[in-house]
This record gives C-alpha cells, sequence and structure tokens, in this order.
C-alpha cells in the first residue's frame, strides 16, 4: 500500500499547482504551518464573517481561532436558521482529503456540513493543505479516503466522542471550479492534518 502520510516531491508539488490554477484554484505553497496560518491571516479582510469548518489540520496550524460565525450560531435557536447560516459564510476556511495531479480535489464528510459552503454558499473558500494529500489520481485519491483517512478519523471521533466509527457518507470531488479567484488553496510542504 502506498504511504499516504509522504510528502509530494518538489516536483510533483509545482505539476500539482499548475493544475489546480486550470481548474480555476489558485494555489499558493508554503513552508509550514505557521506560514499557513499567517498566510491565511493576510488574504481575510478586516472585518470578514468567517467560517472554520471542523479539520484537524487547521487545528494543527492554529487556525480555529479566527471564526466569527461560530458564536452567532450559538445564539440561532432553530436548527434551519444554523443551516442557513453555516451553508453561506462569507468565507469558508477549511481543508480537503485529497488532491490529484490533475488538480481535482476530493473532500469526504460524514455529515456534509462544510460541503454547500465549498460548492457553492460561501463567496470565498480558502482550503489549506498539506502535501502529503496529494495523489496521483482520482483512483488513487479514494483509495486515499477508505484506506488511510477513514481509520485515522474513526480513531478520533471515538476519542473525541465514543462513536464506534466514522463514515463516509458524503463525497465531493471538484473538477474545477465556475467562479475564478473564488478557492484559494494554501499548500503546506509539511505534514498537517490527515
Amino acid at each position: 500500500m502506498k504511504d499516504f502520510g509522504m510528502l509530494a516531491d518538489e516536483t510533483t508539488v509545482q505539476k500539482t499547482v499548475e493544475a489546480l490554477g486550470a481548474n480555476e484554484i489558485e494555489a499558493i505553497v508554503v513552508e509550514n504551518g505557521a506560514a499557513a496560518k499567517e498566510k491565511v491571516l493576510k488574504l481575510l479582510p478586516k472585518g470578514a464573517e468567517v467560517m472554520t469548518m471542523s479539520s484537524e489540520t487547521l487545528k494543527k496550524v492554529g487556525l480555529t481561532e479566527v471564526d466569527t460565525v461560530k458564536e452567532k450560531l450559538k445564539v440561532i435557536e432553530t436548527g434551519t436558521e444554523k443551516s442557513k447560516l453555516g451553508a453561506a459564510p462569507e468565507w469558508a476556511i477549511g481543508s480537503v482529503h485529497a488532491v490529484t495531479e490533475d488538480g481535482k480535489v476530493l473532500i469526504a464528510s460524514n455529515t456534509g456540513s462544510q460541503l454547500p459552503a465549498y460548492v457553492y454558499g460561501s463567496g470565498h473558500v480558502i482550503w489549506v493543505v498539506g502535501a502529503q494529500k496529494i495523489v496521483k489520481d482520482l483512483d488513487e485519491g479514494m483509495k486515499r479516503i477508505y484506506e488511510y483517512v477513514l481509520p485515522l478519523e474513526s480513531e478520533r471521533v471515538k476519542k473525541a466522542y465514543g462513536m464506534e466509527k466514522s463514515n463516509v457518507s458524503k463525497l465531493l470531488i471538484f473538477n474545477k471550479e465556475t467562479q475564478p479567484g473564488r478557492i484559494t488553496m494554501v499548500l503546506v510542504k509539511e505534514k498537517v492534518g490527515f
């Protein structure tokens, strides 16, 4: 089995950056998690409405505290209103589970809560992605999700919530973004998240 935790080499990173650009996803390469956090904070306008999606990557780089939406969600009483706000914050920050060398992006989710914002709802999306998530193609991306990410996520939810395991209940594949300038990927040349 391929080591899905191993960082991609420089040639593969650059090839992937170019392919993402051709698919209207701007990719910015940074050296480490600290540089990723700094870059994301520079991209956010002062006073912006920001929602950080649940992400081990964001925890690792220290970006969970920039969220301005979760405080609003605490005071909203109806599930429908919470869903609307969570589906369309002005800025959505999160991560992904695999990026193919030809510029496609795969995101697996149990609940799907982050997917509406990524797909359409948010005006701006920033993904922070460790270079270990680069894979050859969609087939390898699916293997990475089911053979590598899912077991690690199942272990995490068991410890955090006492759940038996997690699921890939929903799976999103970005082949191309239709709104130029909407999505930015901060690609980290360090292993962050899983």
